[in-house]
């Protein structure tokens, strides 16, 4: 018995041992291939091509892509409390090729126009809200292109695709007419998502504004994602345990990006309640503060 007793006893700390390898736990806990990012296209020296992804606070995004393009996402910039002073002037952003506007609320459209006739660039948005910065002429027909969901262009080059989806929210244009001095509102058309495929293959679902819909399953599997911009502030989109469960049984992307927290007072979600609700899984969450920047 006392024979069978230490074999019992050596067994099971081997397998103790072996589960503690598997998890990472015993020893140096190595990364792996999944954690990291995949890059297909290594430039002409060898050296891995560079996604740089720069939080401005709200939900506004800088991305500079691999092959050096510059998209700037709800550029809600120079009235926004979040947005760190150094980039409130505008010049501090370099150079822009292209921006993207979920939809018409202030704190998303924020400063495109301006930045859209400053370097002579597209803004994209949703077609009803385009169409109303062109008939109230706060954009020229030029810098407001057409566009509507499931449409996908390649306005910055034939390697990087835009592609919009669907939201969850509202999108009221709301105009200060110059003549009255009153606010008016107009036409914003419907609030969407963009997936942007960069040259490299990488692929950025941002969610825009949104609450809860089934098809963000869809969206998942469709387009897989590696990277998922997603708001979790509340009130107005999805709270931290609504966008926890979007990215656990819906959208399985290897990142997660909490945006749209902390601006206003109603905005009450935090990246710690989020990661909570998020429990164990295999996605890492960038906790970015306003002004931080990751690569991939």
């Amino acid at each position: 018995m006392k024979d069978q007793s230490g074999m019992l006893k050596g067994w099971r700390k081997i397998l103790v041992g072996m589960v503690m390898l598997a998890s990472g736990v015993w020893g140096c806990q190595e990364v792996s291939a999944e954690d990291l990012p995949v890059i297909h296209n290594p430039d002409a020296s060898g050296a891995l091509p560079k996604l740089e992804l720069l939080w401005l606070g709200q939900s506004a995004l800088r991305l500079t892509t691999p092959g050096g393009k510059v998209i700037l996402i709800d550029p809600f910039i120079t009235q926004n409390p979040k947005t760190p002073e150094k980039y409130k002037d505008l010049d501090n952003l370099g150079k822009v090729d292209l921006i993207l506007v979920t939809h018409a609320h202030g704190d998303h459209l924020g400063d495109g126009p301006a930045l859209a006739k400053k370097y002579h660039i597209p803004l994209i948005g949703p077609a009803g809200m385009n169409q109303s910065l062109v008939t109230l002429g706060v954009l020229p027909a030029e810098l407001a292109p057409g566009m509507n969901k499931s449409g996908t262009v390649t306005p910055i080059g034939p390697n990087i695709h835009i592609t919009m989806v669907h939201a969850e929210h509202s999108s009221e244009l709301d105009w200060l007419n110059p003549a009255t001095g009153q606010h008016e509102i107009h036409n914003g058309g419907e609030p969407v998502g963009y997936v942007i495929e960069l040259e490299n293959g990488f692929k950025i679902y941002d969610m825009g504004d949104t609450g809860l819909f089934s098809d963000m399953k869809f969206i998942g599997d469709y387009y897989r994602p590696d990277l998922v911009v997603i708001p979790i502030g509340g009130n107005y989109t999805m709270d931290p345990v609504e966008a926890a469960f979007a990215m656990r049984y819906w959208i399985h992307a290897r990142y997660v990006l909490p945006v749209h927290y902390g601006t206003f007072p109603l905005l009450k979600g935090t990246p710690e309640e989020f990661i909570k609700a998020l429990g164990p899984t295999r996605t890492k969450v960038l906790e970015l503060k306003p002004g931080g920047t990751v690569s991939f």
